[in-house]
């Protein structure tokens, strides 16, 4: 009796990305987490651009992968000019924002009122916008906006940043169930939790976020790659997601 060969394993079958040649905006994309998702986008072959308000220098360091457009999202002559700059899109990913700290030379209304600006209704508005050129243009396509964990979870002191973001989540419902159905607009939102990137990097530094690891609420602080891959599945062209607000935070808004 002969003996039977061994079958070889079974390969793995490489699939073109779905996003290759799609054309990508990540607005505010130049930080940490934004940068970690150019990267991936980058790879599967998205046509990406991304938009700055300040900082041109960072911004000049994903120049190579991205093209680079100027804009304050809180001004709407920049948004529109930001849009046409671009052109037809599939995919936006809104990463805009500031801590909104309160600090003794700034007044809590004024901090409130400036984190309801570049934390929520910039954010918004350019969703809103960018899904009417979608819808007019015929387009299915995906938006996804960045809120926060302690959108979901009180943390005190937090009324100015936490507030914002809130409302942004459930704005960005609302806008996922204008663009539903037929003319297939995804909206969803990512909410990070304490992510060793971007604006929480300092606090992790001075140990502002220590006790989580300590009393075991989370297995280690978040990384950009953690939301970047987020980001990534939710932009999938037959991505079935909508409406929804999703924490990568590791447990911690448990």
């Amino acid at each position: 009796m002969s003996a039977s060969i061994p079958s070889a394993p079974p390969q793995p079958v490489s699939r073109p990305s779905a996003i290759r040649d799609l054309s990508v905006l990540l607005a505010g994309g130049s930080g940490g987490l934004g940068a970690a998702a150019a990267e991936y986008l980058i790879k599967d072959g998205a046509r990406l651009h991304v938009s700055y308000s300040h900082d041109q220098e960072r911004a000049q360091a994903l120049e190579p992968i991205a093209a680079l457009h100027q804009a304050d999202l809180t001004q709407a002559a920049d948004r529109k000019r930001l849009l046409d700059e671009v052109g037809p899109l599939y995919g936006l990913v809104v990463f805009v924002g500031t801590p909104a700290r309160v600090s003794a030379e700034a007044s809590f209304e004024d901090v409130l009122r400036q984190s309801i600006d570049v934390n929520f209704a910039g954010p918004l508005l350019l969703a809103r916008e960018a899904a009417a050129r979608m819808k007019a243009e015929g387009t299915r396509g995906a938006i996804v906006l960045l809120s926060s964990m302690q959108a979901m979870h009180v943390v005190a002191g937090s009324t100015p940043y936490a507030t914002a973001k809130a409302a942004l989540g459930f704005g960005a419902r609302i806008l996922a169930k204008e663009c539903r159905g037929r003319t297939d607009i995804r909206v969803n939102v990512v909410a990070p939790g304490v992510t060793d990137a971007g604006m929480a990097q300092a606090s992790i530094a001075s140990g502002k976020y220590q006790r989580f690891l300590d009393e075991d609420v989370i297995p280690r602080y978040g990384r950009a790659t953690d939301v970047a891959r987020a980001v990534r599945f939710l932009l999938e062209p037959d991505c079935y997601i909508t409406g929804q607000v999703i924490a990568v935070d590791g447990g911690l808004s448990l």
